[in-house]
């Protein structure tokens, strides 16, 4: 029986890897470093924007406009260490992406955080060897998510028809991006009661049979 995608997309913080915790920490000591508390409300705005975006929204969080490059690569510097307590995978993350390989399915990364960041983390949860047949950052394309550009390059790369690829996503923005490329989207929220309007598939975790059913594959 043919399977229903030609390639799987996975996003990375948030969805495939528990980053975000790392981000929350860094966020939190940025906050308190000028007084201020950093909040779920905070959170939620913040989480899965890109650098461009992120920094125009601390500005406006911590009032300091024009700022935001240098809030940006102070935060940067706060998260890069935070990987250092190490970065769990999010639930059932593993065991989807094992099985995605072992259907023979090509599989890809598209994260909106610089390269480097990305690199780190994935090290640091030990699936920096191969584990991806390509890993698309924010610094390889034009325009980061919400524009389509991470999941077109990740699906020419991986030598399939973006009408014909699944992407894995946990946030609105990455859900947007997916989409406005031509994805099949199955979203699995970071943050619980999120709503990813959009997500032709929403679950509560990559563990639930729902995803696996979806993908043609079998946990």
């Amino acid at each position: 029986m043919a399977r229903p995608f030609e390639a799987v997309v996975f996003d990375n913080d948030g969805l495939l890897l528990d980053t975000e915790d790392a981000w929350t920490r860094a966020e939190t000591t940025l906050f308190e470093r000028r007084g201020a508390t950093f909040t779920p409300e905070h959170k939620r705005e913040l989480i899965g924007t890109s650098v461009e975006t992120s920094a125009r929204k601390l500005e406006l969080m911590l009032g300091l406009p024009g700022e935001g490059a240098a809030l940006m690569e102070e935060l940067h510097e706060l998260v890069t260490a935070e990987l250092g307590a190490g970065v769990p995978p999010r639930p059932g993350a593993l065991e989807l992406l094992a099985a995605v390989r072992a259907a023979g399915l090509p599989v890809g990364l598209a994260s909106n955080s610089p390269r480097d960041f990305v690199e780190r983390a994935l090290a640091v949860a030990g699936l920096g060897n191969g584990r991806f047949d390509v890993v698309v950052s924010a610094d390889d394309v034009a325009a980061p998510k919400p524009a389509p550009d991470l999941y077109l390059a990740a699906c020419s790369a991986l030598g399939a028809a973006p009408e014909r690829a699944a992407a894995l996503e946990d946030s609105q923005t990455g859900v947007e991006s997916a989409r406005a490329a031509g994805l099949y989207v199955i979203g699995v929220p970071y943050l619980p009661g999120t709503s990813l309007a959009g997500a032709s598939l929403t679950a509560g975790s990559l563990a639930d049979p729902s995803v696996a059913a979806a993908l043609g594959i079998v946990l």
